[in-house]
């Protein structure tokens, strides 16, 4: 067990606090005031982390906060009592910290019920790596929820091309959407234009490391094992989500220059090399956070006991 001293972690805290501000502070004011945004929302509206979940640090499993009483009844969370002359990771405690006293960290327990989530987690990312990229989808997942509808999922902006504009192009290509949690936002007449029906219980065995949906969700797979792997690390995917979702409606066939993204026109030969291009810089960097977040994961199973 290492045992940050309280001068120490609140620092880190603080870093923590003040990197995701300047991602995403703006955005942060104008949604206290009431406004939305097409592509931001996304990140906290459809992952569910809420932003006051984001900004609380988390060292990570193994590390104990001195004196950090606000952990207190934190999820997966418990107290232990530090003995004299209790040594941290970086030395002695600072005089903030008395001998003796108590200090908080991730719970063992809270470890071991997570277990067979860490362990999907763990598979998914294994199977994912495991396959080659496929770059030929050029984000038409966007289009196929549209697709011969009047209700489309951001009303606040207009189509590009319209609707008949933007049925003509899902029309013009083949649909090749692996990732099951965005093939199930298909409209009923997109379902059976895509290569292959997707389900939950297939996800392991095709989502791939081209897939955009599948780079950005290793956000998801992140906040799901908070407290027990560092906030630090969570807020690298985070800031991978953000610029995976960029591309995602920038290639989408939403107007959003009001927002001031320009559209890639993935209607065009030319905007779907920009895509592809694009797609590629996000699935290298995807690679090196997946095998980041499966050491993780590996990690954490060897110290969670298995269930009799």
């Amino acid at each position: 067990m290492i045992v940050l001293a309280e001068s120490e972690w609140r620092a880190r805290a603080a870093a923590h606090r003040a990197r995701l501000d300047e991602l995403v502070g703006p955005y942060l004011e104008r949604r206290a005031a009431g406004s939305s945004h097409p592509v931001i929302d996304f990140l906290f509206t459809y992952y569910g982390h809420k932003p006051a979940q984001l900004r609380r640090w988390h060292p990570g499993f193994g590390i104990a906060l001195a004196g950090a009483r606000e952990y207190d009844g934190g999820r997966g969370y418990h107290r232990i009592d530090l003995p004299d002359h209790a040594e941290s990771g970086e030395g002695t405690f600072g005089a903030d910290t008395a001998s003796g006293a108590s200090a908080y960290t991730a719970d063992p327990a809270y470890l071991a019920r997570r277990r067979d989530t860490i362990a999907f987690i763990a598979n998914l990312l294994r199977a994912t790596a495991s396959r080659p990229a496929q770059l030929s989808c050029f984000g038409l997942h966007e289009w196929a929820m549209v697709y011969k509808t009047d209700e489309v999922r951001h009303q606040q902006v207009p189509l590009r091309l319209g609707g008949t504009g933007t049925d003509a192009v899902v029309e013009s290509m083949s649909l090749r959407c692996t990732h099951f949690d965005a093939f199930r936002f298909f409209t009923p007449n997109a379902v059976g234009r895509n290569a292959e029906p997707l389900t939950r219980a297939d996800q392991v065995a095709r989502e791939q490391p081209g897939c955009l949906h599948a780079n950005m969700d290793l956000y998801k797979w992140g906040f799901k094992l908070t407290p027990l792997i560092s906030s630090d690390l969570l807020l690298d995917y985070f800031e991978f989500a953000c610029a995976a979702r960029e591309l995602d409606m920038r290639a989408s066939p939403y107007d959003l220059t009001a927002y001031g993204y320009e559209p890639v026109r993935i209607e065009t030969p030319a905007g779907r090399a920009d895509y592809v291009r694009h797609q590629s810089d996000i699935a290298q960097q995807a690679r090196v956070l997946r095998a980041r977040l499966l050491t993780a994961c590996q990690d954490l199973l060897t110290l969670a006991p298995e269930a009799p």
